[in-house]
């Protein structure tokens, strides 16, 4: 063993034998030792940025970065082998099937997922990495249930998305303190697959999520730059496109994008966060109380000022701007309601390439001929660095306008505590991301229900039909439809449900909401994973 690291979990162990070996434990000291105390402070200041806007601050573009902003001659580093064409990612889990499938699929790129997809049971973390382990040296072909699961010739481009900076890793400790989950995922990857990627023609790259400020992508360039120094690998190989998920990051693409130049592979808009965190950050803000979450679409003045700027943005300096995820899923039983939602694929996958965007998300390997078709037709190369967007002119107004048409009806609040119920039953039982009513949610959808109904709650808002929504009927709706939630998500237990109705009931009362129910739920994890409560730091 390493010393001061300790292994609290014996879960999943022939997977900790391969992964958690002692130089990978070495190296993951070294990461947390240099830089835990930067993501505390990064973290802290988040807190403080929060208080600020609570007391009627507002959010604009920083004025300590303008000349940043303002030179147009730097750029971002080229696209890494295998990240030249982007036009269609997809997007999961790390479980072997998933993985796979994926990288089958026939998109371009296969984004695997350590978060929001992810339920982080260490089972989950620890197996997952080992699947990417293999998936990396082409030895991850295997059988369930008589069907054989095989690698193909030319599979898509890995690109690994870690957790959030919030996020701990309470199932490692060094020097008695858990260690980030970023830092965690990231290393874990890194040290067993950068030198093997290199040599296969491919690199190591990844996904960054949940930043909200360029001091945030200082650090993860600060990281890359010692992870590489650390195995001896050239700087600048790593390559790391940011989801532009919160509204905070909005405000400052150009300086994340400076930060990581020559690392960076571009932004991609995070929507389903970025609404979660629009919501958030402005908990304050009266007038900043939304209609129903499907109102919210990318047409809407806020959503489509966010993507032009981001497009802008990543053109200006030569890196990918990727559009967002379409979650539908296909429909066998119903061919009418299933073209019904290909159509609304289609036409979401038209206004990302004709807006110029350099690729688009999926999260089912059978919309990929949908999207391939779609950017196919209109991408003729592979990006539209070219659609420089020039005429665009987007103001911290336009980023912050609240003029969504829409109204808060009793279907949408009743579907918002459906799908909150059954995405957090379902994480707390170890699964994080499940089909709903033909979408495949993950936990973004159920970070924007969750403060959708504290938000109608606080202030008081009324209905379609004048009636004000009150704890009281929020609590009489959860209670209705908590018997049917086993329905829609059969692989949710009884003692998990629990747990999220209790949860929910909580949130809406609480003065502010909660920053991450991820954080929040972590204990529960934990404890399945027999880690002592002291090592976790949220609780209920």
């Amino acid at each position: 063993m390493v010393a001061g690291v300790n292994i609290l979990s014996k879960v999943a162990e022939n997977a900790q034998a391969v992964i958690l070996t002692d130089d990978a434990l070495t190296f993951l000291a070294a990461v947390h030792r240099t830089f835990e105390s930067t993501r505390q402070a990064l973290l802290a200041a988040r807190q403080d940025s929060q208080r600020k806007l609570d007391g009627g601050a507002a959010l604009d573009f920083p004025p300590e970065t303008e000349h940043i902003r303002g030179e147009p001659s730097w750029h971002c580093a080229p696209p890494g082998p295998g990240l030249e064409d982007r036009r269609v990612e997809i997007t999961g889990p790390t479980d072997r099937k998933m993985v796979i499938n994926a990288l089958n699929s026939g998109a371009k790129t296969f984004m695997a997922d350590f978060e929001d997809s992810s339920a982080p049971t260490f089972a989950n973390m620890i197996n997952g990495q080992l699947n990417l382990y293999d998936a990396v040296r082409r030895q991850i072909d295997f059988e369930s249930n008589g069907k054989a699961y095989k690698l193909s010739d030319k599979p898509a481009t890995l690109i690994v998305r870690p957790r959030g900076w919030h996020l701990d890793e309470p199932r490692l400790s060094i020097d008695n303190s858990p260690m980030s989950g970023s830092l965690f995922d990231f290393s874990l990857y890194f040290f067993h697959n950068a030198k093997e990627l290199i040599k296969r023609g491919s690199g190591p790259y990844f996904y960054l999520p949940k930043m909200e400020h360029y001091l945030e992508a200082r650090l993860w360039n600060d990281v890359f730059l010692f992870a590489q120094s650390y195995l001896g690998i050239p700087h600048n190989t790593i390559r790391a496109t940011v989801l532009i998920e919160t509204i905070p990051a909005a405000f400052q693409m150009e300086e994340i994008l400076f930060e990581l130049r020559n690392h960076s592979s571009g932004l991609n808009c995070g929507r389903w966060d970025y609404i979660f965190s629009f919501i958030k950050k402005r908990r304050a803000d009266r007038s900043a109380v939304l209609p129903d979450r499907k109102d919210v679409t990318m047409t809407v003045g806020c959503m489509d000022s966010y993507v032009r700027l981001l497009i802008q943005t990543c053109h200006k300096r030569k890196v990918a701007a990727m559009g967002g995820m379409s979650a539908q899923i296909p429909i066998k039983d119903d061919s009418k309601a299933n073209e019904i939602a290909m159509e609304k694929v289609r036409a979401d996958k038209l206004r990302e390439v004709t807006a110029g965007h350099d690729g688009t998300w999926i999260a089912h390997p059978l919309i990929n001929k949908i999207a391939m078709e779609v950017f196919n037709k209109h991408m003729l190369g592979p990006n539209q660095y070219h659609v420089r967007r020039e005429e665009v002119r987007v103001s911290a107004a336009n980023l912050l306008d609240t003029n969504v048409p829409g109204q808060i009806t009793t279907e949408g609040v009743r579907s918002n505590i459906e799908c909150s119920l059954a995405y957090t039953g379902a994480w707390i039982g170890g699964n994080g991301c499940i089909p709903l009513n033909y979408l495949m949610e993950d936990a973004a959808t159920a970070e924007i229900t969750r403060v959708q109904l504290w938000q109608w709650v606080h202030y008081q808002s009324r209905l379609e039909t004048g009636e004000i929504i009150t704890t009281a009927l929020l609590d009489k709706w959860i209670d209705e439809l908590s018997p049917g939630i086993k329905k829609i998500a059969p692989g949710v237990k009884d003692a998990d449900l629990s747990v999220a109705v209790d949860y929910l009931k909580g949130q809406i009362r609480k003065e502010w909401p909660s920053d991450f129910l991820t954080s929040d739920l972590m204990p529960y994890l934990a404890a399945k994973d027999g880690v002592e409560a002291k090592f976790t730091r949220s609780a209920l």
